[in-house]
């Protein structure tokens, strides 16, 4: 254990900390922006993701995703319960930390990825079949696509994919779920004919500050190091997600009269998710575009829901999905060499294979995410019914999942 760095230990240890801190940063990022009845099981919704996924990732999930490598598919249980991994550094990976702290800080991943997909069915899915869902989903599409992208021997990383910090792993691949969910699971009574009003934009703005601040624990602690790239991660998350909340809010002023405080948070979060898998890629300049193009883009695509008549309950696809499609691409026009030694340059800097490379990466996932998830749908749908009934959905999902209420006055 001689290899062990303790600043480097210490600054992984914090950023999964901080990407921990989303998760919860989430719940109420969503649970705001529903109807009151069903904040809590909006809510209920990432908290136990929070419990499950962990377990399952330390059970089984790590060794699948980061474990050696089976045809560049998937990785095998050498890991399973985490034997062998221990308190020395796994060199292919974090040669400087414990190999204990990596697989903490990439569970927190594998913990708010299936999180972010509640938001495309809320307030209408039942809570069993939600369970069955975001189990199935964590097992058949997350595990592979963390292998495929970052685990040592994935084709798709072979290939020369880049995702720095989930562009793909988390984002795309949970907004194609997002979009498969919408979809199958149906619109809401009352969608595109009734207003469907957040009911506490104050929580959905303190669940904004949350994910925003443990997105720094998500990029820079991605760099796996404490030195130049974890600064430059940490520059231009900042930098793209303060440009998209800007464009964002001049776009919504432009087009609808009124600048607003949800546009805003959902404009930081269009920036935070777009730049995440070019983070330790590009400069803060390219960064800047990156998140004035980002908050246009994907205030434009929330309004597709309405358009192709998908309810997407809170803009899963047009903000993740969209973004993180968006980010990737980013990437093969971007990226530079000159930033992070071990990347490639991108389309500005004379290398179009890289673009060509990005898109075939992220639109395998999107492809294999929506299909793997509405095939897990239809299977859930035949056993045990996805959809709350009429009367629970008037009810709402707190009295009729869970017997509690949000708020007693």
């Amino acid at each position: 254990m001689q290899n062990i760095n303790s600043g480097d230990t210490a600054f992984i240890l914090i950023a999964a900390a901080l990407v921990m801190f989303m998760t919860p940063g989430l719940a109420l990022f969503y649970g705001g922006m529903v109807r009151s009845k069903n904040v809590l099981g909006t809510i209920m919704q990432s908290i136990i993701i929070l419990g499950i996924i962990n377990v399952l990732w330390m059970l089984f999930g790590y060794s699948l995703a980061f474990g050696p490598d089976k045809l560049g598919l998937i990785g095998d249980l050498s890991w399973v319960g985490l034997k062998g991994v221990g308190l020395a550094p796994n060199a292919e990976y974090a040669p400087t930390i414990p190999h204990e702290a990596f697989m903490i800080f990439q569970g927190m991943f594998a913990i708010i990825t299936p999180a972010l997909i509640t938001g495309a069915f809320a307030e209408r899915m039942k809570f069993s079949s939600f369970l069955a869902f975001t189990i199935a989903w964590f097992i058949i599409v997350y595990l592979p696509v963390a292998h495929w992208v970052w685990g040592a021997g994935g084709w798709l990383r072979n290939l020369g994919v880049l995702d720095f910090a989930g562009g793909i792993v988390v984002h795309a691949s949970s907004g194609a779920a997002a979009l498969a969910a919408a979809i199958f699971t149906g619109k809401r009574k009352g969608f595109g004919t009734e207003p469907l009003i957040p009911h506490n934009i104050p929580l959905t703005i303190i669940g904004m500050g949350i994910l925003w601040f443990g997105w720094f624990g998500f990029n820079a602690g991605s760099a796996l190091a404490a030195g130049g790239l974890a600064a430059n991660a940490f520059v231009t998350t900042q930098v793209a997600a303060t440009a998209a909340t800007a464009s964002w809010v001049i776009t919504e002023w432009i087009k609808g009269g009124k600048p607003t405080t949800l546009g805003a948070a959902t404009g930081a979060i269009a920036g935070l998710a777009t730049i995440t898998p070019a983070a330790g890629f590009v400069s803060p300049s390219a960064a800047l575009l990156i998140g004035l193009i980002a908050g246009i883009v994907c205030y434009y695509a929330i309004s597709l829901k309405f358009k192709l008549g998908y309810d997407d309950s809170l803009d899963v696809v047009g903000v993740h999905g969209v973004g993180g499609v968006l980010g990737t691409l980013s990437v093969g026009i971007f990226a530079s060499t000159a930033i992070n030694s071990a990347a490639k340059d991108g389309l500005i800097f004379g290398n179009a294979s890289l673009l060509q490379i990005q898109a075939l990466g992220v639109f395998t996932v999107v492809i294999f995410s929506f299909i793997a998830s509405m095939v897990i749908l239809k299977v859930i749908n035949a056993l045990i019914g996805v959809r709350i009934t009429d009367e629970d959905e008037l009810t709402g999902l707190d009295l009729s999942q869970h017997s509690e209420v949000g708020y007693d006055f």
